[in-house]
């Protein structure tokens, strides 16, 4: 087993300073977007705080633990396995998760057991308004002191005459009023054991946290875009593509169409592109990051969910035509900053956002080639003030009657790609109404539908015909 150790002052590195500040008692600093996560915390009284699996942000990290023992001997604490993770967007549209794991847990040599602890929570704060939730944290599996307890969305449960035990301590908070910036705040702690005696080594006042993840999200004002001064293109109809009707899809925000000529940049030489099976390519040329963040609350979209993903590597990175097409859409927008479209032959659309330069391709209309240079990485749009990341879309032609709606989840292709390997946009997961009207991601329609079966493990094949009748819908009898 791996024991790690970490001065509880440290978690305040690249974390919300109001939480990390909350947890110290000290009067809150302004609050800032950031994330943190840790599977495990103890805080024994008069000693060094020990965590493991803990991460912060921004922008993101994740860790594993194999095993974690506190003492060496594991007596107080003991888990099969730890896992954090985070991710953060500073910017106009601010964005942070957090997320913590603990499998099999044990604490005091048995007294209390978990088969899994999973805490979550995610922020989110832009123009319209602010969100943070921890709805999706839960415990499985819980024992405590020999009894299955079904966990509640949150209790108090008495440890003998030594201690309590609270489930699910989760804290949101959102503000949008005034004039102060948008902010939200969320802070889970899936386990709490609170120590008003000593017990196991540890002496009364001691803590035992486990599944801690915070998250906090704060509004950065966005600046002033410098709009384009070249003549706007002429607007062309919808045309149709491969025999089908061509939608349009109107994004969010208010646009601008065309490029500055001082924002298209040259085409640095040796970019190369390794093409995948089905003819595509990773959209970011050299290494880059991402996650899975498709449907995350983005509170200055009037919908409020993430339409794409976010790929992190350095301003000015070179970004690739994932594919054949035609370049399309090309100028400047209120979220998407510099942004362009591009449409493949089968009538598939890809969004690019956030850019800080084009090159001399990204021009209205041009056919373009799988791993030619597009354009360039950068922060601009509602991600002024953020890292440098590419925001990512993929549309299909079977969802583009939904408009901007008619997406799916980016990860898993960028995933296949990464690797020149391909994936059906028919597998993708896309985001559908549910009877409330909220969105839910849902999967695709299945190919097909199980009408009837008939078990032909269980029938005799010594029975003349058996299988025949078994085969065509009738009974076979076995031998008597």
């Amino acid at each position: 087993m791996k024991r790690l150790a970490a001065a509880l002052g440290m978690l305040a590195v690249g974390v919300s300073a109001a939480l990390a500040s909350g947890l110290a008692g000290a009067a809150p600093d302004p609050p800032a977007t950031g994330a943190d996560a840790a599977a495990i915390r103890v805080l024994p009284t008069g000693q060094q705080p020990v965590a493991g699996a803990e991460v912060v942000g921004p922008p993101g990290a994740s860790t594993d633990v194999s095993g974690f023992a506190y003492p060496d001997d594991g007596s107080v604490v003991r888990l099969g396995s730890a896992s954090g993770s985070v991710s953060a967007q500073p910017g106009a549209s601010a964005s942070a998760e957090a997320v913590a794991n603990a499998v099999a847990v044990t604490l005091f040599g048995g007294e209390i057991t978990a088969a899994q602890v999973s805490a979550k929570a995610t922020a989110a704060a832009g123009d319209v308004t602010a969100t943070a939730d921890t709805s999706s944290s839960q415990i499985q599996g819980l024992v405590v002191l020999g009894q299955d307890t079904p966990p509640t969305t949150s209790g108090v449960i008495p440890l003998a005459d030594w201690g309590t035990l609270e489930l699910l301590v989760a804290t949101t908070a959102t503000h949008t009023a005034g004039k102060a910036p948008k902010n939200a705040d969320a802070s889970v702690i899936g386990l709490r054991v609170k120590l008003v005696a000593d017990h196991g080594g540890l002496p009364a006042g001691s803590e035992i946290d486990v599944g801690v993840s915070q998250a906090s999200a704060v509004q950065s004002p966005q600046t002033t875009p410098v709009v384009p001064t070249t003549p706007a293109p002429k607007r062309t109809k919808p045309t149709a593509v491969g025999g089908h009707p061509r939608h349009s899809i109107v994004e969010p925000g208010t646009s601008i169409p065309g490029a500055p000529p001082d924002l298209v940049h040259p085409v640095p030489s040796g970019v190369q592109a390794a093409l995948s099976g089905g003819g595509y390519v990773f959209p970011v040329y050299g290494p880059a990051t991402f996650g899975d963040t498709f449907g995350a609350p983005r509170p200055d979209l009037v919908s409020g969910w993430h339409h794409g993903e976010d790929i992190f590597a350095p301003k000015g990175t070179p970004l690739l035509a994932i594919a054949d097409g035609t370049v399309h859409t090309v100028g400047w927008n209120q979220l998407g900053g510099w942004r362009l479209w591009l449409r493949d032959g089968a009538g598939d659309e890809f969004y690019y956002a956030h850019l800080s330069a084009y090159s001399p391709l990204a021009v209205e209309g041009r056919h373009v080639h799988a791993g030619d240079v597009l354009g360039f990485m950068g922060n601009t749009g509602d991600a002024d003030g953020g890292l440098p990341h590419l925001h990512f879309e993929i549309h299909p032609a079977a969802l583009l009657s939904l408009g901007y709606d008619g997406v799916i989840a980016p990860y898993p292709y960028l995933v296949a790609w990464k690797r020149a390997q391909d994936i059906p946009f028919s597998e993708g997961r896309v985001y559908v109404a549910s009877g409330d009207g909220l969105p839910r991601i849902g999967a695709p329609a299945p190919g097909a539908v199980l009408l009837q079966v008939s078990d032909v493990s269980r029938q005799s094949g010594l029975v003349p015909g058996g299988m025949a009748r078994t085969l065509s819908g009738g009974t076979a009898q076995g031998p008597r």
